[in-house]
């Protein structure tokens, strides 16, 4: 029996890949090249718009992990309802869905549906909802000033709680989750009480032994930064800090979170500093 891990080879699906095996699991990778596939286990190929590659994948599986790469609104809806329809076919005895820091408020977002047509296949599964990744501090323009000048840069109110997390937290989180059928539904991950950006500050000062403070920036100023990295798509992830500037916190419910259902507290940010070798 094999564990299906989606993304084995990026950010999310990595440390989800070594935990697994490290935990004694067959995995096997399901990515586009299998051939570039150097972590452990095996690789098969698949393609998110092809539900037949999914099936073949998934049959006989005794978990999956996946979630959706980052796409149009209608890709990622299209490859929400191949995933689902592979599920349905293929009936693998678990599935982890990580939302990637969406939320399941729009029951139109891809997210949303494909959640709900995980909780409608009869197949055990559950929902890891992160809020935002510590490894977004890690972008050059971010961490560089830091590093160089002990300022933190980034486009939250020096008000704004958030439930950070990072891919090692998640991945700790899905573990537990592959490995225990009975737990179903949704678990949030991230630190409780939220984190300020002082607090995020206060962390990168404790890892590098000097003095670090926070210094709130516009979403405006921040698209300047990123668009030589990411090009047209600095415009979505920019929109998504517009969005935060109306919000008042931003913060997984105590209740459903992995603190409350599963014991498991995500790292303080020097710990996760620290793990990271920065």
């Amino acid at each position: 029996m094999t564990y299906i891990v989606h993304g084995a080879t990026g950010a999310q699906g990595t440390p989800v890949a070594s935990l697994l095996s490290a935990a004694g699991h067959h995995v096997t990778a399901a990515v586009r090249t299998p051939s570039t596939y150097a972590g452990p286990g095996a690789a098969v190929a698949v393609d998110l718009s092809d539900t037949a590659s999914l099936v073949e994948a998934y049959s006989g599986a005794e978990g999956v992990f996946v979630h959706l790469p980052i796409g149009s609104p209608d890709q990622q809806v299209a490859h929400a309802r191949t995933i689902a329809d592979a599920v349905d076919a293929a009936r693998p005895g678990r599935v982890v869905l990580s939302t990637s820091g969406y939320t399941l408020d729009d029951p139109a977002s891809a997210v949303s549906i494909l959640a709900e047509r995980l909780s409608a296949s009869g197949v055990s599964s559950a929902v890891v909802q992160p809020r935002l990744y510590l490894e977004n501090l890690l972008l050059p323009v971010v961490v560089g000033p830091v590093q160089q000048d002990g300022v933190l840069g980034y486009p939250v109110r020096e008000d704004y709680a958030v439930s950070w997390s990072s891919h090692l937290d998640v991945a700790d989180v899905v573990l537990r989750l592959l490995e225990d059928r009975a737990i179903t539904g949704i678990v949030g991950v991230g630190a409780l009480p939220g984190l300020l950006g002082s607090d995020l500050a206060q962390g990168f000062a404790e890892h590098l032994g000097r003095p670090v403070r926070f210094e709130a920036i516009t979403p405006d100023a921040f698209e300047q930064l990123i668009t030589p990295l990411f090009g047209p798509a600095a415009s979505s992830v920019v929109d998504s800090y517009r969005w935060r500037a109306t919000q008042p916190h931003e913060l997984v419910d105590e209740e459903t979170s992995a603190q409350r259902r599963l014991g498991i507290t995500p790292r303080t940010v020097a710990q996760w500093l620290g793990d990271i070798g920065v």
